[in-house]
This record gives C-alpha cells, structure tokens and sequence, in this order.
C-alpha cells in the first residue's frame, strides 16, 4: 500500500521526509476537529489520534478517515447525537469499517485491503457491497485516507470505546425481568413492538431499560426507545460494535449478558431487548439457540409481517422449546390479517395498543416474576 498523500503524513519511514511526530499528530487533530464522525465512532476517544495507517489491512471496527466520493444511496451521516448530516462529494468523515447483513438493504463484508469501498450504513460503516436489494441506489462511495491510530501506531477501535464491565457489587439479585423481542424479517415491527412495551411499562410507573444486542450501528432505535420511556437504553456499540454481522455466537451472547446487566445496575425494573433481522439469520439464530438467551431472557414476543409468518414464526420457536408470550409486529396493523392470525394460533396477538397499554404491560411484568419466582 502506498502511501496517500493528505497533507497530514502517514510515515515512510525516512526521517528527511517525514515531519516530526508531534507536528503530524497535530495537523490530523485540525483536520478531525473539521470532519463529520459518525455515530458508530462516539465512544472513541479521537483526541488519541495521531497518525494515518496505510500499510495495514481494515479490520471490523477500525476507524478510518476516508474522502467521499459520488453520493448514492446514504445522502446523510448520523453524528454522534443522532443529527443526520448532509454528505457532499470531496468531504471527509470518519466512520468505522464492519460487515452489514440488510436484506432490505446492503450485504457487505470488511474490504481486504485500504482500497475505495462504500458506506452501507447511514450510522457509519464502510464496506464492500456484495449484494443489494432491488430496490437499493448504488451506494456512496468512499475512498480511505488511512485508519486512525494513536502515537504509537495502534488503530483506534470501536472497541475500546465500549462501555466498562459491570462489578459484581453493582448487580442486585435477583435481576429484573427481561422480555426479549425477535421477529420474522427486518422491518417485521421489532422496534416499535419495543418501544411499545417500553410505553406501557413507563405508563405503569416502571423503571424500564431497553437495549437492541445486534444489528448495524445507528441511534435511531435507540432514541425511540427513549422517546417511549425508557430510562436507560444502550445498542451494541455501546459494548464495542459497530456492525453484528458475523460476530462470532459467544461474543453475541456477551453483548447480551452486558446489555442485561448493566441495566441492571442501572436500577431498571425491567428489561426489554431487542434482536435483529429476523431468526432465519444466522447470526440470531444462533444467539436464540446460546445458553445465554435461556439464561437472561424470561418471555419471548414475535414480530410478525403477516399471518402465514406469524403462524410459522411460531412453529420455528416452538421447535426450539421456547413459547412465546405473544406474537406482535406488523401483521397486527391490519385488522383482517391480525384475525387470520387468530384464527390459526392459540398464542395471544397483541397490537400497539395492548402492548402501550399501563395495566396490560404491568401485568405482563407480574407474571414473569411469578414464572421465575421472584
């Protein structure tokens, strides 16, 4: 990899051509300081930047400064407080390298090498696009600069960003219910099933934590788990991931243990998670199938699109030996598919409504307390 002439010095390595240390440090903090960062990269401290890496391979997470070139798809950045910003070709951003898995949107891996690469994801992740949905523009492209690394010449990370383990003294006993939401396909209702919960827990006078274990870096879930009431909620990146997409099922299962017990050390009452995509992706399928899930999570609700998908959305559950309480989604915004459902299923249906309502969702908390004896 060559070097990449940006006025701000990667290091060649001679000492007649490079400038000193110090002074290359100090012309990337000027250019950082004018440069839109995205969201994903909120929690890295990019005041320890201090040199570009060119001679390194992009690994998931790795921040990189990177110029953008024509405007596609994403025609916004999301900042780190949520603002999405314009995009304009010849600026540059900072955003993080990750995979994506978006049926409805992009699939794309981490490039092999510093070469032009793309944004698949409006909340900061760069790319390489391997498949689209039909319905998808091109995507906007990107041309890296370098990857961030600190004086010593290490990459800076979203990982070393996450939040810190919770101490044991931290953690009451027993935790508070956690109500787990998965659903058929993105865009099947898993967000606003969530946040619904979350209004009615709120409504009811519960302290409420939420938390969204996998997916692809961006605060809008996020935010509207806020706006409904939560208290405290956290996504993955928050636990050191930009993107979930093919993360290992063992650290998916930690995300999922750290998201439930910080919350509990945040004094939540209760806990409402949510799970990406939908459980024919492998990646939740495998957390639904880790001994964690069984672990710290008490119900199960399912998002559904339609009739026929609530129908054997529940059948794939139940074959895996976990009843859900109730399916819920998209399928209950039409009253005709919601009674085809019905008509199919003993599992309860709940709408927006039931799941906003104060009484309902309390009483939905009891009976996970009474399940788990608490």
């Amino acid at each position: 990899m060559t070097t990449i002439s940006t006025g701000l010095g990667t290091g060649t390595g001679d000492p007649a051509v490079d400038a000193p240390r110090d002074a290359r440090a100090e012309s990337l903090q000027r250019t950082l300081r004018l440069t839109k960062r995205a969201y994903t990269t909120r929690r890295v401290d990019l005041g320890r930047a201090a040199r570009l890496r060119t001679d390194l391979a992009p690994r998931s997470g790795d921040l990189v400064l990177a110029r953008v070139g024509e405007i596609g798809q994403h025609q916004r950045i999301e900042l780190p407080e949520g603002r999405r910003a314009p995009l304009r070709e010849g600026e540059e951003v900072v955003v993080a390298y990750g995979a994506r898995y978006a049926p409805d949107q992009f699939a794309a891996v981490v490039p092999a090498d510093l070469g032009p690469c793309s944004l698949v994801a409006g909340g900061g992740v760069a790319g390489e696009v391997v498949a689209a949905h039909a319905v998808m523009r091109p995507a906007t492209a990107l041309e890296p600069l370098g990857i961030l690394a600190d004086a010593d010449g290490r990459p800076l990370t979203v990982a070393e960003g996450g939040l810190a383990e919770v101490a044991p003294h931290e953690l009451r006993a027993p935790r508070p219910p956690v109500v787990a939401v998965v659903g058929a396909a993105m865009n099947s209702g898993k967000t606003t099933t969530v946040a619904k919960l979350v209004r009615g827990l709120a409504a009811g006078g519960v302290r409420v934590g939420a938390v969204k274990v996998t997916g692809t870096g961006a605060g809008g879930d996020v935010h509207s788990f806020r706006d409904h009431g939560a208290e405290v909620a956290y996504d993955f990146s928050d636990f050191g991931h930009a993107t979930t997409a093919g993360v290992d099922p063992e650290r998916l299962a930690e995300v999922l243990r750290r998201g439930v017990e910080r919350l509990t050390a945040d004094g939540c009452e209760a806990i409402v998670v949510e799970v990406a995509d939908g459980v024919l992706q492998a990646d939740t399928a495998a957390l639904v199938a880790h001994p964690a899930f069984a672990a710290h999570v008490d119900g199960v609700l399912f998002a559904a699109t339609d009739a026929l998908c609530g129908v054997a959305g529940l059948a794939w559950l139940e074959a895996r030996g976990i009843r859900p309480l109730a399916i819920s989604g998209v399928v209950t915004a039409s009253p005709l598919a919601t009674q085809e459902l019905r008509a199919q299923v003993a599992c309860p249906v709940w709408d927006a409504a039931t799941l906003a309502d104060a009484a309902h969702a309390k009483g939905v908390l009891a009976a996970l307390r009474e399940a788990a004896g608490r």
